[in-house]
């Protein structure tokens, strides 16, 4: 974008009765935000929804003040400002209605063409929540996903940086501007994070982390993201929040289940009992459900099988053996991997039961 349209998108963050839903109209119907503020009064008053009280302070000169302050900070911090309509913008959240009409990023953020996960829960997170994580994360890793969370204490700040060690692109999305980094005690994480991934926010540098912050917040990391994982949550609390929120955006939800005696798994549970979010044990399932595969080569696909089912040598003999020649006989297969038939039709009977090969008409096998 263009200076004047970014001021002019500026603008139309800060005035007063315009959100960002209202403001998506009225740039849909004049063309851009620049637009919106050269348009007369009486045509914008035509769009469904927007009344004299909605354009109150359009032409207000504080509004335009405040926007050219931001973006002089933005220019002066060199800090990434997209647009809504722009490709650098996070896809699954141009989808939102409510997603804010711009985010500003600083650090390597990647996100086109990329699997993105969003991983929540509790700030007193337990070592069963820590131990989840860092297994969800070494099993996740050879899909390269963008794990998306909100650097706060506890789940945040273990599944980012589980990340970290595993070189994945992970961005922590903030309830404030990137003037500050909030809790303060995680400023020692920037320069890793801003080198591997970054940091998103639709706050101006005048804004503190408050409490309204955080909710509003919530939405963009349920809204960027495919499937949002619930780890430890008590029964009431932000990640509970954010499952809903991605809940109704139609995405996918997962929570780790837990003890019925454990505070900390109440949230989980419930979300599972109440079948708002999948029960998760492993990366494995997640995959499973949301439809991934690792790549499109061989090589990588047997690397998918190896990281999310354990073979045996017979059995990875086997799978080696249909995913170089495709769909074979029992007999073929038994022949060709030197097994007893009786042996190799139990061997497949496992195989199928795990997911890795399917059986077809005419007794013939093949790997998935």
């Amino acid at each position: 974008m263009t200076e004047p349209e970014i001021i002019a998108a500026l603008r139309l963050q800060t005035i007063p009765n315009i959100g960002d839903i209202t403001a998506k109209k009225l740039i849909a119907h004049c063309g851009s935000p620049k637009a919106v503020f050269e348009d007369k009064k009486h045509h914008l008053l035509k769009i469904d929804g927007i009344g004299t009280q909605t354009l109150k302070g359009l032409h207000d000169p504080i509004y335009l003040k405040e926007a050219e302050a931001e973006y002089e900070f933005i220019s002066k911090e060199k800090i990434v400002a997209t647009y809504f309509m722009e490709d650098g913008y996070p896809n699954q959240l141009k989808h939102c209605v409510d997603g804010p009409i711009l985010l500003f990023q600083e650090g390597n953020i990647d996100l086109q063409q990329r699997k993105i996960i969003s991983v929540v829960g509790t700030r007193n997170v337990t070592n069963y929540g820590i131990s989840f994580c860092e297994a969800f994360i070494e099993e996740i890793a050879p899909l390269n996903p963008v794990i998306v969370s909100g650097l706060a204490y506890g789940v945040d700040i273990t599944i980012q940086k589980a990340a970290m060690e595993k070189g994945l692109q992970t961005i922590a999305c903030l309830a404030h501007g990137l003037n500050q980094v909030y809790p303060k005690a995680h400023k020692k994480y920037k320069s890793k994070i801003e080198g591997n991934g970054g940091f998103l926010t639709e706050f101006w540098s005048t804004s503190n982390p408050d409490r309204e912050n955080f909710l509003k917040r919530n939405r963009i990391i349920a809204g960027m993201s495919e499937a949002t994982i619930v780890v430890e949550s008590a029964e009431k609390g932000g990640s509970l929040v954010t499952a809903d929120l991605a809940h109704g955006y139609n995405r996918e939800v997962f929570a780790v289940p837990g003890r019925t005696t454990d505070k900390l798994s109440k949230g989980c549970n419930d979300l599972i009992k109440y079948q708002k979010a999948h029960m998760l044990t492993s990366a494995a399932e997640l995959v499973y459900l949301l439809g991934w595969e690792l790549g499109t080569n061989e090589e990588e696909k047997t690397v998918q099988k190896q990281l999310f089912v354990e073979l045996d040598a017979t059995e990875q003999s086997i799978y080696s053996y249909l995913q170089l020649n495709g769909k074979q006989l029992l007999d073929t297969v038994a022949l060709a991997c030197n097994l007893p038939i009786f042996k190799t039709s139990s061997t497949l009977l496992t195989m199928e039961m795990k997911g890795v090969i399917r059986p077809l008409p005419g007794k013939l096998f093949e790997a998935i």
